[in-house]
């Protein structure tokens, strides 16, 4: 089941959600920025469905114009083209929205991904790719789920569960991860992760010396040829089985990114949420845990300003060197 198969196109919030207007501690205040009307008023109606105050709403240029308004704590936008005019609105919001702590949720299509990904480097936006309804207040669940529980009202049940299946995703890659490297069961410490392997890493070398800079401890990496044979092997189940089945948007993008460092390419945003095998919004969700693990690393592109990349960390390259060297001694092809 998708996350959002539980979720009508007319979703309405649970039992508990306090009558339109009242709030629970002080109220947390958004705004939103749409060209299409009626996508705003549905973003609207969501918003105060679950107790929101709408503090401002417009089309997406509306920053540009005036005197600045406040944000509000939390703002929904909607770019599904990217022009000149569009990206100096989406680069302000950007701007604004890290300057004073506010949350942006961003809808975009598959093909202004990139670009609206690359300006918007500095508010750590919630990215969503051609998403429904479901899907939108989903994500601003994700983010009030953020905030203070002492500005929030009290979690009904379908809340709950609505939140547990969202976090359950991000849990099942913690145990894979984890046995990637050995000897830090004994982490528990406040800095414990699941992410074992992850520390303060030093800044990493991008350029074109970059697979050279690794310790002398670090075993070979693996031949590309074999690890886009494993990606090919693991694509081809989806030909006789349910690929939902085996959906693994991590361990794929994993291999993707090493594979692609070992061939000395860089890739795209786009491009990685295409080999996660997933949809797009799912796999920005994904990237966005493995960047804050500390297991991927956004760079940009020197050349354009609208292109970045995602590359692997040296932690996460150690780790998937001893794996695939644990998996040769185990092994002549890994299964």
């Amino acid at each position: 089941m998708h996350d959002t198969d539980f979720l009508q196109s007319d979703f309405t919030y649970g039992a508990g959600v306090p009558e339109k207007g009242a709030t629970v501690g002080p109220s947390i205040a958004l705004s939103i920025f749409a060209d299409r009307p009626h996508l705003r008023a549905t973003m609207r109606d969501d918003a105060e469905a679950a107790g929101l105050m709408v503090s401002a709403s417009g089309v997406l240029t509306d920053p540009l114009e005036g005197s600045a308004r406040p944000l509000g704590d939390v703002v929904l936008v909607d770019c599904p083209q990217v022009d000149a005019e569009a990206l100096a609105a989406l680069a302000r919001l950007d701007m604004r929205a890290a300057r004073c702590h506010a949350r942006l949720i961003v809808s975009t299509t598959i093909e202004a991904l990139d670009v609206v990904f690359c300006c918007m480097d500095q508010s750590a936006p919630v990215l969503l790719v051609d998403p429904d309804r479901a899907e939108r207040v989903i994500a601003l669940g994700q983010v009030l789920a953020s905030f203070p529980s002492g500005r929030l009202r009290e979690l009904s049940q379908d809340d709950r569960l609505m939140l547990l299946r969202l976090s359950e995703q991000v849990g099942q890659i913690a145990g894979k991860i984890e046995r990637l490297v050995p000897g830090d069961a004994a982490d528990t410490g406040p800095q414990a992760s699941a992410f074992r392997f992850i520390e303060d890493a030093k800044p990493r070398n991008t350029g074109e010396d970059a697979v050279a800079d690794s310790g002398a401890s670090r075993p070979p990496l693996p031949d590309p040829r074999l690890v886009r044979r494993i990606i090919r092997q693991r694509q081809q189940r989806a030909r006789f089985l349910d690929a939902d089945l085996f959906a693994d948007p991590a361990w794929d993008m994993l291999l993707d990114l090493i594979a692609a460092r070992v061939e000395r390419k860089r890739v795209s945003v786009t491009s990685l949420c295409i080999a996660s095998g997933v949809p797009p919004t799912t796999a920005l969700r994904w990237i966005g845990q493995m960047v804050e693990a500390g297991l991927f690393v956004r760079v940009c592109d020197d050349t354009d300003r609208r292109r970045a990349f995602i590359e692997l960390t040296e932690k996460a390259v150690d780790a998937m060197a001893r794996y695939f060297d644990e998996l040769a001694l185990a092994a002549p092809m890994p299964v």
